[in-house]
């Protein structure tokens, strides 16, 4: 059980009162990540406090992807996060620098034509691409779906490659040497398709990566489409002064 002490003369909504200090619990690290969370009736009657009102603080502590529900087992505390600086390396390869245990489902590997990768790639609208789509796991958790283009003179890849490699790694296997990476970073709702891969609530935003990859001639050699779970994921920028 984590602690609480609310002050029920103060303005503060009890509610949040809640919810602010079992996030500063995880936050501080009194309550690790895969704890359980102790369930709304238990917490109503230690607190005082109506169930609805218990409701809403887990609710808004899962909103903000500190908690998770599962069903038929209660409510935990969220994995740690990725943590992810501004690279042009490939995920794979952070994630197992990181000592997290990265693992890759692929989901379709197929030849399409796609006039928005074909532009960024600057060819013909009606060029045939190699199109991947992946998920990516951390330690066994749900991290990011990966949507990747590429030339066709890149084929063909296989399906144990991609699970067990990063795509950079199988790219320098083609003569791709060192690249430079143009890189869009936003925040949005998830669709349905995104709900069900990511195993994540309509509430919780994902945070949507688009990228083309170049050589240092700048000849294009991926674009890429990549959405992550916003709990489990955090960019870090570091800026430096001219």
């Amino acid at each position: 059980m984590i602690p609480v002490s609310l002050d029920r003369n103060s303005p503060v909504p009890l509610y949040f009162q809640l919810a602010e200090q079992l996030q500063a619990a995880i936050t501080d690290g009194s309550a690790q990540p895969g704890d359980p969370v102790e369930n709304e009736v238990a917490m109503s009657k230690r607190l005082g406090l109506s169930r609805p009102t218990v409701r809403y603080a887990i609710r808004y502590l899962v909103d903000q992807g500190l908690l998770v529900r599962k069903r038929g087992l209660g409510t935990f505390i969220t994995s740690r996060r990725v943590h992810r600086r501004v690279s042009k390396g490939s995920l794979y390869e952070d994630l197992s620098a990181q000592g997290r245990n990265p693992t890759t489902k692929v989901l379709s590997q197929a030849n399409e034509r796609n006039p928005k990768a074909a532009a960024a790639l600057e060819l013909d609208p009606d060029t045939e691409l190699i199109a991947l789509k992946r998920l990516r796991y951390a330690d066994g958790e749900t991290l990011t779906i990966m949507h990747n283009w590429l030339p066709a003179r890149f084929g063909p890849i296989t399906s144990e490659d991609l699970e067990q490699r990063g795509l950079y790694s199988i790219l320098h296997d083609h003569g791709v040497g060192p690249i430079v990476v143009h890189q869009s970073i936003s925040a949005r709702l998830p669709s349905p398709d995104e709900r069900d891969l990511l195993q994540i609530s309509s509430r919780l935003p994902v945070i949507a990566v688009s990228r083309t990859a170049f050589q240092p001639g700048g000849a294009p050699v991926e674009y890429a489409e990549h959405v992550y779970r916003s709990d489990n994921y955090e960019i870090e920028l570091v800026l430096e002064e001219n």
